[in-house]
């Protein structure tokens, strides 16, 4: 009787088994169409963009179909532009802040497809985004802000989660040099009185102008300031030769200079010219990863702020060095994924 029991439960234990089987073998989701392009702290996908002054770069964007099984058709995903998001994204973050608020990018810095085209077989594809930044403003915050349109025939399905089917691109292009420099020796005083404490910043943050020069904000001045465009100061790196070391040109980006930009004087009433060196050592616990640090030395400059208080001139001495370290996996074949982004810029 006992062999009889078991036998009789040993049967319906593998029907039981065979009907999950069953069950899972099926897809259990949609298969959604989706960007791939995670979102930061400020609400938007930051993607860094190899500047060049002569050619278009690039960027891929990747697109997937969710599902618990493979994608068994070809799908033409229609791609188009959002700046509805955009517009509704600055509003709950700088709500009145209209000065910090994000730009959609003009159609003359970048081209892509209007479809993408997903294999049977496939769960991914890429989106191709070539952009040409030449002569770009990096005192705005420019985004490209794409979407994934309904199919006109219902041959695939936008995810229909917000962070999903959109994507919200905030171009940043780099090149040799910038980044996010760190400003422990980089000191700003009130002229006159260089024996007092200093005004101090973690990091200058630089933006690129073309393939050698770059800008960054004056003294404290920073992005999140109304006036910022007024204290733009331009860095032009010039080589030596060997793209080892070189001097740096300083120089105020608006030609009439309201800020009254000036190169600092030596003891001999020379002006004191910045340089610049580079240095290249491989990591010796990880050595596949290059650090890469980049020094700039005898920043000596003065500017007023003529701005924070209406009809008062108010004039800095800025004197110091900053510092940039990229961390740089050899073994990532594209530069834009192969640097850390988070570590040192």
């Amino acid at each position: 009787m006992k062999l009889k029991y078991s036998l009789l439960y040993a049967l319906v234990l593998t029907n039981l088994c065979s009907s999950c089987n069953e069950e899972w073998s099926g897809e259990q989701y949609e298969h959604y169409v989706s960007f791939k392009a995670p979102i930061n702290s400020d609400g938007v996908s930051r993607i860094n963009v190899r500047y060049r002054s002569d050619k278009a770069t690039t960027y891929q964007v990747p697109l997937i179909v969710s599902g618990t099984t493979f994608n068994d058709r070809n799908y033409s995903v229609r791609i188009g532009l959002d700046p509805d998001t955009l517009t509704i994204l600055n509003k709950e973050r700088y709500s009145t802040r209209t000065d910090l608020y994000y730009q959609t990018l003009p159609a003359t810095f970048y081209t892509f497809p209007e479809t993408v085209d997903i294999k049977a077989g496939e769960n991914t594809a890429l989106l191709p985004v070539d952009f040409k930044l030449n002569n770009i403003d990096l005192s705005e915050k420019w985004v490209l802000p794409l979407t994934i349109e309904e199919a006109p025939d219902g041959s695939y399905i936008p995810n229909y989660r917000k962070h999903y089917r959109k994507a919200l691109l905030r171009v940043m292009p780099f090149n040799d040099y910038s980044g996010n420099y760190s400003a422990v020796n980089y000191k700003c005083y009130i002229k006159g009185a260089e024996s007092e404490a200093p005004f101090v910043k973690n990091y200058v943050m630089t933006y690129v102008v073309d393939d050698h020069s770059l800008f960054f904000y004056a003294g404290i001045i920073d992005e999140t300031r109304v006036d910022r465009k007024g204290y733009r100061i331009i860095a032009k790196f010039i080589d030596s030769g060997d793209g080892k070391i070189g001097n740096v040109e300083l120089s105020p980006v608006d030609s009439d200079n309201k800020m009254k930009f000036q190169i600092g004087k030596d003891d001999y009433g020379k002006e004191v010219i910045p340089t610049y060196s580079v240095t290249e050592t491989m990591d010796p616990i990880r050595p596949y990863l290059k650090r890469k640090t980049i020094i700039i030395r005898n920043i000596n400059y003065s500017y007023v702020d003529y701005t924070t208080i209406p009809g008062v001139e108010t004039e800095y001495h800025v004197i110091g060095s900053l510092a940039l370290e990229r961390q740089i996996n050899t073994q990532i074949p594209d530069e834009d994924q192969a640097i850390d982004w988070e570590a040192g810029t």
